[in-house]
């Protein structure tokens, strides 16, 4: 039976995901904007992941649960408590990172939110269908499948007056996998919280992982392209991993309480949010438009419809 508390932590849960959304669509801007300034979204991505590392790093050292959720977790994967594939959820992060440093400045932020949020879609009736990392199996019904739909929906109308123009066909597909990859980030960083009882924990293994890949692939990439512009000077460029940090602690924590799905639907209200008035009062990229603004309206209605029969929470990651 729900409580009255049941229902107040449900709703606060919600609230301040849809303020971990904001967030993720001032890293989009903030990323997006460096990868332009220094002509290399390889690099702008691993600045912001390492710089969110540096802070995780910090706090950890500050925080004795954080250290002991991190020794934690090699006994945990030894165990079987945690399989090894549920600490690589950086993976997706680092990918929606580059792909916020290589495309976000040629799409703009409400563009590049509208593909990401369809992919996160997507991937979260995927993880409630099979049951991915501990979360409770959903049926794929009528009414998911066209909320997801509509999302795809959105984003040809927002992006199809630009597609092989302004926006090369490459340009949308990126943030789309990047969604997946986020979607697959939140359910993963969650399994690691419940594991080791620190979200710190979670979200710095997160960024071990992510920091770990892109500064391979910015290795490789500066091997084959030579170095990227001289770093601009503006402190706020470098906020992206801050954010990064924040956002991610916020998801690692909320999706105990309100799952996948409902986590996705809050993080896109406060997406679609952002970016929309970062594309009126600081735009960059293709300029919003009438297109633009339907297109994010029609990716909120989507996943309000995919997400409305999911609001059942994963007993796996109840805590």
């Amino acid at each position: 039976m729900t409580t009255a508390r049941d229902a107040f932590s449900f709703a606060l849960a919600c609230a301040v995901t849809v303020v971990a959304g904001l967030g993720v669509a001032a890293q989009h801007r903030v990323n997006g904007e460096l990868g332009q300034r220094i002509a290399d979204g390889f690099t702008a991505a691993l600045v912001s992941f390492s710089s969110g590392l540096l802070i995780l790093l910090v706090a950890v050292a500050l925080s004795p649960r954080g250290r002991a959720g991190l020794r934690a977790i090699r006994p945990l994967v030894a165990s079987g408590g945690l399989r090894w594939w549920m600490l690589l959820g950086g993976l997706g992060g680092a990918f929606m990172v580059l792909g916020q440093g290589l495309v976000a400045g040629i799409l703009g932020v409400a563009i590049f939110t509208v593909a990401t949020v369809t992919g996160q879609t997507a991937m979260g009736l995927w993880i409630d269908a099979t049951g991915f990392a501990g979360a409770r199996r959903s049926p794929v019904s009528a009414q998911r499948i066209v909320g997801a739909l509509i999302t795809l929906v959105a984003v040809a109308v927002a992006v199809g007056p630009e597609l092989g123009g302004r926006v090369p066909f490459a340009a949308i597909v990126l943030p789309l996998l990047a969604g997946l990859g986020v979607g697959m980030q939140a359910a993963v960083n969650g399994r690691v919280r419940e594991a080791t009882r620190s979200p710190l924990a979670a979200t710095t293994m997160n960024f071990v992982v992510g920091t770990s890949a892109l500064a391979v692939a910015t290795a490789a990439h500066l091997v084959v392209s030579g170095p990227p512009h001289a770093l601009p000077s503006e402190p706020w460029l470098y906020l992206g991993g801050a954010l990064g940090a924040v956002f991610i602690a916020i998801q690692t924590i909320t999706v105990a309480r309100i799952g996948v799905l409902v986590l996705g639907l809050c993080l896109v209200a406060g997406q679609l949010i952002g970016a929309l008035v970062f594309d009126l009062v600081a735009p960059i990229g293709v300029p919003t438009t009438a297109a633009t603004a339907i297109g994010a309206a029609l990716t909120l209605v989507g996943v309000v419809i995919a997400s409305a029969p999911g609001r059942r929470r994963s007993p796996a990651l109840d805590g």
